[in-house]
């Protein structure tokens, strides 16, 4: 299908993996969406992502990227992160900062890889959650949610996914979700199961 033929929504994001990630999910489930990156309107506007909720930095950067886009705009917008048991839930909200205001993934990564040095395997619990937010044609928002459930490594494994995925190994598998590969992640990812709902939303509204 012709790319003009399809519906457009206006991701939130300049993360290109994640704009990757949804548009499969898009096309797995039949839904007939192009999903652009914020590059396309410029780039995403700058937000202070200072909320301490999910949902509300979630609106935070959709109110943003509809504020450049063209009227009537479909957009979404993803906050989402790894809450680990030991950290009483954290990073949580705060985990593309965990390392400091620059957001850098490695660092992150790295990050979380010594602060649970030598935590024992029966502490390592930790969950993916991934919210997203839609906002419609005329600013009504739609909240969805998913979330993955599973335990930290002791090291980072695997080279594909992207953030924290080297290091988390969904629950029943014995491989991080950087092993797994793009098909398994995206029918178990916590925002795969977010994307689910968006889309059983979507069919039943008749979009």
């Amino acid at each position: 299908m012709n790319k003009a033929d399809r519906t457009v929504v206006f991701l939130a994001s300049g993360n290109a993996h994640k704009v990757a990630e949804l548009q499969a999910l898009a096309e797995r489930d039949g839904l007939v969406l192009e999903i652009c990156s914020a590059k396309v309107l410029g780039g995403m506007p700058a937000v202070a992502e200072d909320t301490g909720t999910f949902a509300g930095n979630a609106r935070k950067k959709a109110h943003a990227l509809r504020a450049i886009a063209p009227a009537g705009s479909l957009v979404l917008a993803d906050d989402s992160g790894v809450c680990v048991d030991y950290l009483d839930g954290g990073p949580g909200v705060e985990s593309a900062y965990f390392a400091g205001p620059a957001g850098d993934a490695a660092a992150n990564l790295e990050k979380l890889v010594e602060v649970m040095r030598g935590v024992p395997v029966g502490r390592r619990g930790a969950r993916f959650y991934c919210l997203l937010l839609l906002l419609d044609e005329w600013g009504n928002e739609r909240i969805f949610e998913g979330q993955c459930i599973g335990t930290l490594l002791d090291e980072p494994r695997g080279g594909a996914g992207f953030g924290y995925d080297p290091l988390f190994v969904p629950e029943g598998f014995a491989a991080s979700y950087a092993e797994l590969g793009e098909e398994v992640k995206g029918r178990l990812s916590h925002r795969a199961r977010a994307w689910s709902a968006l889309a059983a939303w979507w069919r039943t509204a008749g979009r």
